[in-house]
């Protein structure tokens, strides 16, 4: 009876889930290699690595970009060794009080000249450019901000309990010849028939990949309904929630807004690589280089970010570096609500950095393409076993309405 009921979950829950998971496994097999097609869909975008040149540093690209009417450079980032980006924030339209529309939301430089390489308006899908832009949005919320995201965290949250009732229903009823009944389970049987192949390919590859599955499910949690994955965490160990630390900064002073900073982009990126270079000399290890430098106006400071120099904890990368300059006065500033990411617990660490493929190198970015074809896969098997159960179940209903045997053959329960 119990198993019955777990059946019926399984079934109806893989139902409500199968075209977001779809969506979500074949998008996340392509974002695997996401900077390696982009690549492809906008080269204009990219230039080809100079190796033993040093390419320029992010003021100085700050410097050397173009002024645009009704824009002010505020920053500039690196997107990988091949290309460099311009942050322009627009001025508001006295006339409507509204941001100016400058064409474009992302300008591209050449990292070694300054020179530009191109615009891109985040959200234009009509052009080529912007095809890995389109699978990124699909993937994490169905291309609506908001409802989309929600939506894909109930999804998550119901995709991890259904990997352990999965699991369960995988294992024998009877505990006689435990390990041989199961192991059929584990293995695709040659020569079957079509509904077969299916029923063993769904039932096998979910067993095979159920740690990762459950890993990326987990942490679709984590991306989507932080509250959930939180309050769960909280309960098995030790966690440190961050929405719950960004509660306890809301109500602390904060620096005062500046629309124009008083010390310029150069002096404050020299005063904040110093300060980082101090840091990292009291942690004992070198200071890594810069990845990124904007001046944010809301709190009056400029921020100062720099990735993780070595790996740490096996093959994580360590913690960012991110140093705050005031823009009044080129000293030192403390905002602790930049600084929430260092309160970051080393599970969610690894669960970012796996779901993101951005560990063990090519050989994982590899697996976790093709985990999002089975995920895709487990789910388009799943609705195929569950019709052609209906299909059986139906057809054994009209034979026993008409009195007579039935004639067809049917997919076992």
């Amino acid at each position: 009876m119990i198993r019955n009921i777990f059946v019926v979950l399984h079934r109806w829950i893989g139902l409500a889930m199968a075209v977001f998971l779809v969506i979500v496994g074949l998008t996340g097999s392509l974002l695997a290699f996401h900077q390696e097609l982009d690549h492809v869909f906008a080269r204009q975008f990219y230039v080809t690595p100079r190796p033993g040149v040093p390419p320029l540093d992010l003021a100085t690209l700050m410097e050397r970009a173009p002024l645009i009417s009704h824009a002010r450079i505020v920053g500039a980032q690196w997107n990988g060794v091949d290309q460099a980006q311009i942050n322009y924030l627009p001025e508001k339209d006295p006339a409507t009080d509204r941001p100016y529309d400058l064409g474009f939301t992302q300008f591209y430089v050449d990292p070694w000249t300054g020179a530009e390489l191109g615009r891109r308006t985040i959200g234009d899908y009509s052009k080529s450019s912007n095809v890995m832009r389109f699978i990124y949005k699909l993937h994490v919320a169905l291309l609506v901000s908001g409802p989309g995201t929600l939506i894909l965290g109930i999804v998550a949250v119901l995709w991890t309990l259904d990997c352990f009732n999965g699991f369960y229903l995988t294992l024998p009823v009877s505990l006689s010849a435990f390990w041989r009944k199961w192991k059929t389970a584990w293995v695709v049987k040659r020569g079957a028939g079509f509904y077969r192949l299916n029923l063993d390919l769904h039932r096998a590859s979910g067993l095979w990949l159920w740690p990762m599955l459950l890993v990326f499910a987990w942490s679709s949690v984590m991306f989507n309904l932080r509250p959930v994955y939180d309050w769960t965490m909280s309960k098995f160990m030790a966690h440190s929630s961050l929405l719950e630390e960004a509660m306890k900064l809301k109500d602390l002073p904060q620096p005062a807004a500046k629309p124009v900073p008083v010390i310029g982009a150069r002096a404050a990126f020299e005063a904040a690589r110093r300060l980082a270079a101090e840091q990292a000399r009291a942690g004992g290890f070198e200071a890594p280089e810069p990845s990124m430098f904007a001046y944010m106006d809301k709190m009056g400071v400029y921020v100062y970010g720099a990735r993780g120099a070595a790996p740490q904890e096996g093959f994580l990368e360590g913690r960012p570096t991110l140093v705050t300059i005031d823009g009044d006065t080129g000293a030192p500033a403390d905002v602790p609500f930049l600084r929430l990411t260092e309160k970051q617990d080393i599970v969610d660490r690894w669960l970012v950095a796996l779901h993101v493929a951005s560990v063990f190198g090519l050989p994982y970015k590899i697996f976790v393409c093709v985990l999002g074809l089975v995920v895709a896969m487990l789910s388009a098997t799943g609705v195929y076993i569950w019709w052609k159960k209906r299909r059986a179940r139906r057809f054994h209903e009209k034979q026993r309405a008409r009195g007579a045997a039935p004639t067809e053959p049917t997919a076992a329960e």
